[in-house]
């Protein structure tokens, strides 16, 4: 299937995330915080990147801008996971260039069908 990159620095939510990608069929690839993502989206082109929005040191939105600004990873396509749900969100993940936003806790179908929609795109 597709190779997707998660950045996640909670181990619960890695976890959770890596399981229901990889029952798919898709191949995982595991970033802690916004460097080590960038630094495997650069080497190993995933087709899709789960960013989480609230990472250590560097955030996922300015992460995200970093990837879509660079002529190599631009055509990534990126999903916010973010426990963040509050009015104007949805914008300032697109504002970041974001394709899509997935809202945590994670609702497992919606995860699989946003995740089936963008590595289908």
């Amino acid at each position: 299937m597709a190779r997707i990159l998660v950045i996640e620095d909670n181990a619960v939510n890695m976890r959770l995330t890596v399981t229901l990608l990889e029952r798919e069929g898709h191949e995982v690839l595991e970033a802690v915080d916004a460097e080590e993502g960038i630094r495997l989206a650069h080497e190993r082109l995933p087709e899709l990147i789960l960013m989480d929005v609230q990472l250590p040191g560097m955030d996922g939105l300015a992460a995200s801008r970093l990837l879509k600004a660079d002529a190599v990873t631009r055509s990534i396509k990126i999903v916010a996971l973010t426990a963040l749900a509050m009015n104007g969100d949805r914008e300032r993940v697109a504002a970041a260039g974001c394709d899509g936003y997935i809202s945590k806790p994670i609702r497992y179908q919606e995860f699989l069908r946003v995740v089936g929609e963008m590595v289908a795109a």
